[in-house]
């Protein structure tokens, strides 16, 4: 196959790194960067060094900064392609999706979250931003439990490949499904995409319950209700209620609320440790999504009527409105309630 990765971060370089490797696939792949300098400095350099430091590019990975500006070179210079990756954050999914809008060939993003809420529309979901913006692609996402470095050094690691086009789904197992990285297939990208949002805004707070030596009863109590919040915001979405107990679900939340790689739970150690947001946003180098998607979810959450007390309790202490330890006290003196309902 012939795959091109479109952004140049830590996920996109080791999603392509990990397809350049399968020598029995034999992929032909392109890892396209915004910036041209650090295009010529991986091309040169065979190691990207901002985002993924001591990680050698395989020989069959090329490294391109085809202009956006250009959109007949652009064109061209996807055109071939049998997989075209958006490897892009949450807030750049909207531009690349309208220089794709008129591809062919399946589509399929790898960011989590929602996009930011504006004066037009709520938040939407990366599906609900490509029916916008580019409703012909055949598209979908590539999620689930896993950490770039992880994935670039050959761990093995699950994800799923979700979209409602068979299409799709098979151009994702045909392209990363490896000895080292298993994809499943699943058509709910509703239930995948909530789940890949939520999960960041859960892991903020399970940092933040870490981070003030709350014990692992209150984290297994935070993941678990956690777990609750974001099966009631996908249901209500459309989503199918199985979809939150696998890997895109249940897993990414563990992965996500309790991995020191997790960008997400930094931010809540950091917090819980006295930092600023702003300091801990800074000290990190990297997009942590929770801290832009927190309080979109809970815009959504409370135009369904759904009940989100852990994410409503995240976007209070980022916005400086409650301190660490009343964020917790916050939680724990709810009402009694049945744990079912």
């Amino acid at each position: 196959m012939k795959i091109v990765v479109l952004g140049a971060g830590a996920w996109g370089t080791a999603l392509a790194v990990n397809a350049g490797r399968n020598l029995l696939a034999q992929h032909t792949v392109t890892l396209w960067a915004r910036d041209a300098g650090q295009a010529s400095a991986m091309q040169s350099q065979r190691e990207n060094v901002r985002y993924l430091p001591g990680i050698s590019l395989p020989p069959a990975l090329g490294v391109s900064a085809v202009s956006l500006d250009d959109p007949a070179q652009f064109g061209r210079f996807v055109a071939g392609a049998d997989l075209l990756i958006v490897a892009t954050p949450m807030a750049g999914l909207r531009g690349m999706l309208a220089h794709l809008s008129n591809c062919r060939m399946p589509v399929a993003w790898l960011c989590k979250g929602f996009e930011a809420a504006t004066t037009a529309s709520y938040g939407l979901l990366a599906h609900e931003v490509q029916a916008q913006v580019a409703p012909d692609l055949i598209a979908g996402v590539l999620s689930g439990p896993s950490f770039a470095l992880e994935v670039a050094r050959g761990q093995p690691t699950a994800l799923v490949a979700a979209s409602t086009h068979a299409a799709v789904r098979e151009a994702l197992v045909a392209a990363f499904h490896s000895p080292t990285l298993r994809v499943y297939a699943n058509e709910d990208i509703v239930g995948v995409e909530v789940g890949g949002a939520v999960k960041n805004v859960l892991a903020i707070a399970t940092g933040l319950c870490d981070g003030l030596n709350l014990g692992l009863n209150a984290r297994a109590a935070l993941i678990t209700r956690g777990l609750a919040e974001m099966t009631r915001l996908g249901l209500a979405l459309g989503a199918k209620s199985d979809t939150f107990m696998g890997l895109s679900g249940l897993g990414d939340l563990v992965l996500t609320a309790t991995g020191d790689l997790s960008r997400n739970r930094q931010v809540g150690l950091a917090l819980a440790q006295g930092q600023s947001l702003q300091q801990a946003v800074a000290s990190l180098g990297h997009v942590a999504e929770g801290v832009y998607s927190a309080r979109t979810v809970v815009q959504r959450a409370q135009g369904l009527g759904v009940e989100m007390p852990i994410a409503q309790a995240v976007v209070a202490l980022l916005d400086g409105q409650i301190r660490p330890e009343h964020a917790v006290a916050a939680l724990m003196g709810r009402d009694p309630a049945n744990e079912l309902a």
